[in-house]
């Protein structure tokens, strides 16, 4: 006989059942008003409205491919510094307001701004200056300005800044942390092997401290970013570079001066136009652009939406010949991965796409990537080398990095364009191979034995000694993978192998070096690289520029509507109250947590790296 439940039993599995009821209800009622609103939102652009520009998170050249962390984020409020802003959306939105009677000035708000490789910085440095040509004003305002964010909102004609608040120029600059002494102290072994003394990737395994050469070669490269950040700010402020280092090298005499009011310190310096709380800052817009009676603020359209009612301006047109860009950001694995990460499959996959396409007459691949799987690059590489036989030509433009595996993908192509501030070069290869045996017989009493039919069977376990026969054998492999970046590069660079490995070695290089060494052809944006591959391939004016993307699943798209449904109504909250940034202690665990997981990521079948950790991103 079949015992019945206890009522207990009964009860709590009722209770449980409704909960799971109610949840879905408030879910899919959720999900269906924000399917109802997507729908029925018709994006509008006030006549005479000014078109807020206000980034939030990071400036990416691609968007991470998790709509419904985003969506989720976007719900809850979640901090900016997890969100990203495409690049290409503030561009396009620059682009469209310059010549929209119904745009009449630009609103700047880059307090969420969080992250920005120079490159990016400049390209949106050349579209606020290009939108100001049109004569309509651009006003800035922040409640504090860090040193990218600034860069931006010195580009304005107007600069407010909160009288509570502070401007901060720090220079450019690369600190990290360094393991060595800490793995010595629990036994671990990190087993290195690479080729270039420049070849910094590594260096936290083996050292406490950085070594010369990698504060020789970085000093060199944030010396060429800093003298044209200096440079630009200075020339969009009416200053001069001196004018600007003095005020960084001199704040503390500035600040006591200033009775210890760094927004004042900034206005005396003239980096800054006004002292103003936000209240002034909105009725200057009013008298700009005019009141919008009901939000009793300034007419306005947020980006976002301004982009969505202006789509049809964004795609492209006609049916002949097109130009197809490809994007490689992000880290270089194998296989197939997602938007934000470069896969040497899925990668190849859209190079093979666009030269299978008969529209389709010349390709530019868009890098933006410190590097990573060697075997991946060349998977890249050699679609690009296939993509050039079949007569059509390979443009890359680089972006904000494309160092090492970055550099790698670049070789088989027609042309480099990069951007002055470009982090390249650092051709060279590394593996890392840890072995814990040691702490796990002091700390746990865990001993390894058993039998092989070879000296090598299991001899790749992280769980025994490294045998020296095999680290000698993977140092010629690693050899042997610098030999064949050399190679690459000497082929498509027209140099002796000498003479690339005179500027290889690991070591990475502006692009305005860069050019001078002979790794890049040309400076200049994306946009002229695409102008110079339509003239590569003969094309008359009107071709089309398709950009070639990895199709979405149905729920991707569905979410990826929602967060812009979520973002076009307003939910979590308000970029023009403001942001906190993340705190420096957060910040730090974080960088620690990021290359712990960067390790954990790395997949390329022989082990083997052509990877940069140089950075690329700016405060």
């Amino acid at each position: 006989m079949i015992e019945r439940p206890s009522l207990l039993v009964r009860l709590g599995r009722g209770v449980d059942g409704l909960r799971r009821f109610i949840v879905n209800v408030l879910f899919f009622g959720l999900l269906g008003a924000l399917l109802v609103a997507a729908w029925n939102a018709r994006p509008r652009v006030p006549d005479g409205a000014a078109l807020v520009l206000n980034p939030r998170g990071t400036i990416v050249e691609q968007l991470s491919p998790d709509p419904a962390g985003q969506l989720a984020g976007q719900l809850a409020g979640l901090p900016s510094g997890a969100r990203q802003a495409l690049l290409k959306d503030l561009l396009d939105a620059l682009r469209i307001a310059k010549t929209d009677p119904k745009i009449k000035a630009v609103y700047l708000d880059v307090d969420e701004v969080y992250g920005a490789g120079m490159s990016k910085l400049r390209d949106l440095r050349a579209a606020i200056l290009d939108f100001r040509k049109s004569g309509k004003k651009v006003v800035a305002y922040g409640d504090a300005y860090r040193q990218g964010p600034y860069y931006l909102a010195a580009q304005a004609d107007e600069v407010y800044l909160h009288p509570q608040g502070l401007l901060l120029i720090e220079g450019f600059g690369r600190y990290r942390p360094y393991y060595k002494e800490g793995l010595d102290k629990f036994g671990i072994d990190v087993h290195v092997f690479r080729v270039g003394e420049y070849k910094s990737a590594v260096e936290p395994y083996l050292r406490s401290d950085m070594s010369k050469e990698t504060k020789e070669s970085l000093l060199d490269v944030y010396g060429d970013l800093w003298r044209d950040w200096l440079a630009e700010v200075a020339e969009s402020r009416r200053l001069k570079p001196e004018d600007l280092t003095a005020f960084v090298e001199g704040l503390p005499e500035r600040l006591h001066a200033a009775g210890g009011d760094l927004a004042r310190a900034a206005l005396e310096a003239k980096l800054v136009d006004r002292l103003a709380p936000r209240d002034v800052v909105r009725k200057r817009l009013i008298e700009l652009v005019g009141e919008d009676k009901e939000k009793k603020s300034f007419r306005q359209v947020g980006y976002e939406t301004y982009l969505a009612a202006h789509a049809r301006d964004r795609e492209p047109g006609g049916r002949g010949p097109k130009v197809a860009v490809v994007m490689a950001v992000g880290e270089i694995l194998d296989g197939s991965q997602p938007p934000g990460t470069i896969g040497g499959d899925s990668t190849a996959a859209l190079v093979r796409k666009a030269r299978q396409d008969d529209e389709t007459k010349a390709v530019v691949l868009r890098v933006d990537s410190p590097g990573g799987s060697a075997f991946a690059s060349e998977i890249i590489r050699r679609e690009c080398e296939l993509t050039r036989e079949a007569g059509k030509p390979v443009v890359v433009s680089m972006g904000s990095v494309a160092a090492s595996g970055g550099y790698w993908i670049s070789t088989a192509s027609d042309e480099i364009w990069s951007s002055p501030d470009t982090i390249t070069g650092s051709i060279g290869i590394f593996a890392v191979f840890p072995t814990i045996d040691k702490p796990l017989a002091k700390y746990l009493g865990i001993h390894l034995d058993g039998v092989g039919t070879t000296r090598f069977s299991d001899a790749l376990r992280p769980d025994r000694p490294l045998d020296p026969a095999v680290g000698a054998m993977l140092q010629e492999v690693i050899d042997k993978g610098y030999e064949d970046f050399l190679a690459r590069v000497a082929q498509a660079r027209k140099m002796t192998r000498e003479q690339v490995d005179r500027i290889a070695r690991g070591r990475i290089w502006s692009g305005e070096h860069a050019k001078r060494l002979g790794l890049v052809d040309q400076l200049g944006s994306l946009s002229q690289a695409i102008e110079s591959a339509a003239a590569r391939a003969k094309l008359a004016k009107g071709y089309r520029v398709e950009y070639v993307e990895k199709e979405r699943s149905l729920r991707e798209r569905l979410l990826s509507s929602l967060l812009g449904a979520a973002r076009s109504l307003g939910m979590g909250g308000d970029a023009a109250e403001g942001a906190a940034p993340p705190a420096p202690v957060a910040k730090a665990l974080l960088a620690i947590r990021d290359e712990v997981g960067r390790l954990a990521r790395w997949n390329d079948p022989s082990g083997l790296y052509a990877h940069c950790l140089c950075g690329e991103d700016y405060p």
